[in-house]
This record gives structure tokens, sequence and C-alpha cells, in this order.
């Protein structure tokens, strides 16, 4: 299957935008072999998507360019490609002797009530990965030796069910990218882990120390002085290679956790702020509706799972 896209009209030195629009009836959803001699071997212009997209790597060989890094590629590599996130100028043996997968997708293909807006997506648990900081590029995670061969048989299955389009092949192609974006989501969960894949000791210095204290009252000052820095060495530091201040991962962090409580248990929107460092029910609140577009009890009411 090919990814039909639609690129638009440069502007100076700018890269190429693209967008996908697929056909009327055509599910939203494309795999491609990734690989010299593959469906994609990398030749292409710098360039980004207004779409979401991974690439996995089963075998090590070749390099990715995603915004100013050259990534050498090794077995296991996933790298999560965000609306925006530019993709370098490549050459067509910039893969040779790797061997992978690209899968794209549009929201829509998790069903309608998927929120439309990218910036929204942080609500959703399976496109939360797809909103960082596009200062950085993609994202690279990895997946461990021992999933490597599932994660393989997930792509192919997936591929499999867009190209022989069997009966039923509508109801599977969603629910085979469902469990690709959970094995995702799972990896990038682990943020430090990825910082320190990605050779940036400091960043995942200061993203420890959120994951541990932001529970607790934990500002930009103590943040700086538990990893021995300034408050204004670490704010531009952390705002360059992430493009987000540390007061915004703070609040991140503990909306993921909020969402998680408002998801799995029943407590007072009071004691869930409480839970996740922001004790002043009314700002928890607040904080919330601007971050997500809807008020916590509005959230919990959308995505309240039953656990009984």
């Amino acid at each position: 299957m090919t990814v039909r896209t639609r690129r638009a009209p440069l502007k100076g030195d700018e890269p190429a935008k693209y967008a996908w629009r697929p056909d009327p009836g055509e599910l939203p959803v494309a795999v491609l072999r990734l690989g010299h001699g593959a469906d994609f071997d990398g030749a292409h212009e710098a360039h980004s998507h207004d779409f979401p997209g991974i690439a996995y790597f089963e075998a090590s060989g070749g390099v990715v360019r995603h915004g100013r890094h050259v990534r050498q590629v090794e077995a296991g590599d996933l790298f999560v490609i965000a609306p925006g996130d530019v993709m370098g100028r490549t050459r067509g043996d910039d893969l040779l002797g790797a061997r992978g997968w690209g899968v794209f997708f549009t929201a829509d293909a998790l069903g309608p009530e998927t929120p439309g807006a990218h910036l929204a997506w942080r609500t959703h648990p399976l496109l939360f990965p797809f909103v960082h900081g596009g200062a950085t590029g993609a994202l690279r995670l990895r997946v461990p030796g021992d999933q490597r061969a599932e994660w393989a048989a997930r792509v192919e299955a997936l591929h499999d069910e867009l190209r022989q389009r069997r009966d039923g092949y509508r109801e599977a192609v969603p629910a085979h990218l469902t469990l690709l974006l959970v094995g995702v989501s799972r990896l990038a969960a682990d943020v430090v882990g990825d910082l320190r894949e990605n050779a940036e000791p400091l960043l995942a210095e200061v993203f420890d120390v959120i994951e541990r204290r932001y529970p607790e009252q934990l500002s930009l000052r103590e943040v700086a002085a538990a990893v021995s820095i300034s408050p204004g060495h670490l704010t531009s530091t952390v705002r360059r290679r992430t493009g987000r201040t540390v007061q915004e991962w703070i609040t991140e962090r503990r909306m993921v956790q909020a969402r998680r409580l408002l998801a799995v248990t029943d407590l007072p929107i009071g004691e869930t702020g409480s839970q996740v460092g922001i004790p002043d029910a009314g700002y928890f609140a607040r904080t919330f509706g601007k971050l997500h577009g809807m008020s916590p009890t509005r959230w919990r009411r959308f995505n309240h799972l039953n656990t009984g």
C-alpha cells in the first residue's frame, strides 16, 4: 500500500510539508517496508508530515536523519514521528543494510471520538507519544530484544490485512494498529530511558528528579538545585533541547498521572490533584481544563474504566 500525499508549496528554504488525504472509502492506515530496495529506500527531500507515524527497524544498518540529528540505525530502534517533525534530506543509500517498517495513519483510524487537533492528542492514551517538543525531532525509543519478534509480527499482520483485504479487514486493521500504539505508549512512558539512549545525561537527570518528586511541591528552582546548575541555565537548556520549559514538563508529568487516576479510580477530584502535587482543587481543575479542553469530571465521564 502506498501513502499518497499532497506537497504544500514551499516558502523560502523551509522543508517540504506533506498532507495525507485518503481516498473515499480508503482506510487511513499505511504500512511501508523500509530498507535498501524496499518500498522506501531513504531517498527523499527534507520534509515534515501533517500525520503521525512510526519507523521500526528489525535490523541494524544505515542512518535516519531527523531534525539536526543523524542516527545510526540499530536493531530495535523505534522512531515516533509526530506531525511537524522534520525528517532530514536523505540519500538512496541511507538505509543500506537496514530492514524495517514504516506505519503511518491519521487520527481518524482510531475512531470518530479521537481528538482531531494535534495538541489535543495529549488527552488520548494512544496518541500522547506523538505530542512532543519538535526541537529534538522524532522521538527515538528502543524495543527490548525479547519483544522484537512480537513487534515484527504485529506490523506484518497489519501489512497483510491492508494488502489482502479479506473479509473483516476493516475491523482487523484498527485492532492491529491499536495494539501497535499500545506498545509505543508503553515504551514512550519511560522518558528518562529514552533521553539516556540519546546521550542527554543532564536532561535524563532532570526528568529523573521530576519523576521522583512530581507528587510533591516542586519548582524550577528546586529542580535546578537537585541537578546543581542555575535556574536560568536549566531553563534555557531544557527549552532549547525539548521545546518546553521545566515547569511545563512538571505539569505534563502530573497530568499523565492525573489521567490515570481519573480513569481507574473514583477518587474525588480534589484528592486526585493532591496525589499529583497540586493540592489546590480549583487550581488543579483549571490546569487540567486548560490542557485538555474539558474539566477533570468530564474527562473521567468519557474515559473511566470499569475495573470491577
